[in-house]
């Protein structure tokens, strides 16, 4: 397995629409790989060949947020720079709420963004930290003024607290059902769903971590009712029980996460 992966940092200005630049460069079996449930909406741009994935094959890609995992087969080399978009930056750059995407992947090009441009430039940059400056430079070029509807806006924030459903729905004086209509018209998916997939991005995080925990310590910190709860979860989420997601994935992960070549954008 030779995988090369480089996380970097947007300029601060930005921060607000993209959490993180990831870019990779991996030589390893052909297969699948999961693309994994979170809180971010993804943009791809490939450096050599395509994402494959069911609904076609991508060169530049943008996919919604989603509740169950993205099948991606791969002829066992993948080399591109990924962006992780909050549900704002889809408002930010494409003028879309990030439920118009929910569930679905898209070619980039199809939300008038200079895809085959950016692409282009970013196979000449010569290092990551080059190509991450980039994508400054182009997203901060698509940015328009933004605005989410408050209550709506307060809920997410409440939901990546932990703070439950009924309260929240309490806090901005609506039933839980306005509370659950208005919010998926804005992300696509349900606050009890995105509560749900917030719970289990914890649970992942803690299962990358140097040590890592037995699956009762996970389901107790991160508010499963048990082991057995957190693994159904798991598999309604990934697709796998969490060993048999550890055995296939987690070594390409964490030899990602600390491949040779690792650097940080400044």
């Amino acid at each position: 397995m030779d995988v090369e992966h480089v996380v970097g940092s947007p300029h601060p200005r930005l921060r607000p629409f993209v959490t993180r630049y990831s870019g990779y460069r991996m030589r390893t079996e052909p297969g699948i790989h999961r693309g994994l449930p979170s809180r971010s909406l993804t943009l791809v741009v490939t450096l050599d060949g395509t994402v494959d994935l069911a609904d076609g094959r991508f060169a530049t890609l943008c996919g919604g947020l989603h509740d169950e995992a993205v099948i991606i087969t791969h002829d066992g080399f993948q080399h591109g720079v990924q962006c992780d978009l909050t549900p704002l930056g889809m408002r930010a750059f494409f003028g879309l709420p990030a439920g118009e995407l929910s569930g679905v992947t898209v070619g980039l090009d199809s939300l008038d963004a200079p895809a085959a441009e950016l692409r282009e430039r970013l196979r000449h940059a010569a290092t990551w930290t080059d190509r991450f400056a980039l994508l400054d430079l182009v997203l901060g070029r698509l940015v328009r003024p933004v605005r989410q509807q408050v209550e709506v806006a307060w809920a997410w924030q409440r939901l990546a607290a932990g703070v439950a459903v009924a309260d929240i729905a309490a806090e901005v004086g609506w039933s839980r059902q306005h509370l659950s209509a208005r919010f998926a018209a804005e992300y696509g998916l349900t606050p009890k769903v995105v509560a749900r997939v917030m719970r289990f991005e914890r649970a992942n995080r803690m299962l990358r971590g140097e040590r890592r925990p037995t699956f009762t310590e996970v389901a107790a910190a991160c508010g499963y009712t048990d082991q057995a709860h957190f693994n159904r979860d798991w598999r309604a989420l990934v697709g796998a029980t969490p060993s048999e997601w550890i055995a296939a994935e987690l070594p390409f992960v964490q030899g990602g996460e600390g491949g040779a070549g690792a650097e940080l954008a400044p």
